[in-house]
Formats: C-alpha cells, sequence, structure tokens
C-alpha cells in the first residue's frame, strides 16, 4: 500500500505561517498524514500550492529552476 505524500524532504516549518517550507503541510496535518484516508490525502495536496502561493512560499524546488535560468 503506497501513502501519497507531498514530502520533498525539506522538512522545517516557517515561523510565520506555520507552514512547511518543503511540501505547505501544517504540522497537525505533517503529524497525522498516515492516518488520513487516501482521499483526504489527495484533498489537502491539492491545496498545497495555493496555500504556498498566498502564504509568499516558494517551495524549494521552484526555487533552485529559477535560479538555474
Amino acid at each position: 500500500m503506497s501513502i501519497d505524500t507531498p514530502c520533498i524532504a525539506v522538512c522545517m516549518i516557517d515561523p510565520r505561517t506555520s507552514l512547511c517550507f518543503g511540501c505547505g503541510r501544517t504540522l497537525p496535518e505533517i503529524a497525522r498524514w498516515h492516518r488520513m484516508e487516501r482521499a483526504e490525502r489527495l484533498a489537502v495536496m491539492a491545496e498545497l500550492a495555493p496555500r504556498m502561493a498566498e502564504a509568499g512560499l516558494v517551495p524549494p524546488e521552484a526555487a533552485s529552476t529559477s535560479k538555474a535560468g
């Protein structure tokens, strides 16, 4: 059984927004991730990019891509 995850192993919480810099999840979401139903995980993952954009956080992979150009 595979557990869908947005984790990219950059596990640091932004003190201003309480979101993970790597994936955009909150600590409570991270803590209960393995207990969530797949549909709930997918729903959270669908919110992560807009959530991070609204908070002004740039995912590390996007930041490294923009510096390469």
